[in-house]
């Protein structure tokens, strides 16, 4: 009861956070990636209490000591390295991993760390993403005292939507990601239905409230839906950066 009871005060104060920012989200008539749009506020976040422990229905797609759930996207062994303490980071140039098995509607949990000290700026400094049904990515970036464009930046549903409010903690720490995630429903013809939601909380703190994507997302354009597999893997791109990863764990919210 005591846990519960701290679970809905954070989320009301997260919650109330970040309505306090901004009253919608709404992708609005910027152009993709705009230096015009404006950036989120920026709000520190809570003391972090992480790791967090998985529930006891989850599937945990990686607790510090194997790579067996993932693969380099062809079938082959994950190359990412392991790191003492728990964690494995992106090894550059090696390309992204995905999980093994496929997931639609989920609840997943994820914990990042950019890499210290702190290298390059703008979009080249600690990028990697998180990306559902391989395809929808909620973008990782060091995204603390550095400037980029809103769609780009930590936790934005990348090129779409940037976070309600900029909760980045310093590179070298740890930072959480919770996130809900609907898929894409179709027709039997292939008709989109409904479209994919998210939401999300970073560090514990609303960034994404029910927002829906208008395709899946990508770099300088925003191609359409299409009908395809109702579960696919979750993958973690390799963008160049030594990004660290850990206590990754999944609960799949269409599992019979």
């Amino acid at each position: 009861m005591k846990t519960n009871i701290k679970i809905r005060a954070v989320l009301i104060a997260s919650v109330a956070c970040s309505s306090a920012a901004f009253s919608q989200q709404s992708m609005g008539d910027w152009p993709q990636h705009s230096r015009e749009r404006p950036l989120p506020t920026v709000v520190t976040p809570g003391a972090p209490a992480l790791p967090v422990p998985p529930p006891a229905d989850a599937i945990v797609l990686f607790d510090g000591t194997s790579l067996a759930r993932w693969e380099d996207g062809k079938g082959g062994p994950a190359k990412w390295k392991l790191i003492a303490g728990g964690a494995m980071e992106v090894a550059p140039g090696t390309g992204g991993i995905q999980t093994r098995d496929g997931y639609g509607d989920a609840q997943l949990h994820v914990e990042w760390m950019s890499p210290t000290p702190a290298h390059g700026k703008d979009q080249d400094r600690g990028n990697s993403g998180v990306f559902l049904m391989g395809k929808f990515e909620v973008q990782v970036l060091d995204s603390y005292h550095n400037v980029t464009y809103a769609d780009g930046q930590a936790a934005s549903i990348y090129g779409q939507y940037p976070p309600l409010v900029n909760v980045s903690r310093k590179p070298g720490e740890w930072q959480s990601y919770d996130i809900v995630f609907h898929r894409p429903r179709f027709d039997a013809a292939g008709k989109l239905l409904k479209p994919a939601r998210f939401t999300i909380l970073h560090n514990g703190v609303l960034v994404q409230d029910d927002v829906e994507p208008v395709g899946p997302t990508a770099n300088m354009r925003r191609p359409p839906y299409e009908a395809g597999p109702d579960r696919l893997p979750i993958g973690l791109q390799d963008h160049e950066h030594p990004v660290r990863f850990r206590n990754i764990w999944i609960r799949d919210l269409e599992r019979k």
